[in-house]
């Protein structure tokens, strides 16, 4: 079922003259999540993926697909992470190009934030309820 509502930023690819792409990894899609692991929220160090902001991911001819939401509609982080997932994502020779699609429903709760994720707000000082 389509999300009720979304929000789509084509994010450019990369130079594709600089460097030769080499062949994706058998499993793209976990290694495009294995990546998404390494993009910290720009306020806290927790991972997009353990706060559980990542709702999907697609690979298709060298281009991600995100299905991304935030923790507010009013998310003042909002144009950082966009750009940090496209910059982390594009590191990968692989990959030619990034699509982020905003997804608000379901909304993002707690409840998505990952045990480690959990561990790790605590061990911040952050109550998670």
């Amino acid at each position: 079922m389509a999300p009720a509502y979304t929000q789509s930023y084509v994010s450019g690819g990369r130079d594709l003259w600089s460097r030769p792409r080499l062949t994706s990894p058998e499993d793209a899609v976990a290694a495009v999540w294995q990546a998404l692991g390494e993009v910290l929220d720009p306020e806290i160090p927790i991972s997009l993926t353990e706060l559980g902001l990542i709702y999907g991911v697609e690979f298709r001819e060298a281009v991600v697909r995100i299905e991304l939401t935030f923790t507010a509609t009013a998310c003042p982080c909002m144009d950082f992470i966009r750009e940090d997932l496209r910059d982390r994502l594009l590191q990968e020779s692989w990959i030619d190009g990034v699509e982020i699609h905003e997804v608000w429903s379901p909304p993002w709760t707690n409840d998505r934030i990952t045990q480690e994720g959990r561990d790790k707000l605590r061990s911040l000082g952050i109550g998670v309820g």
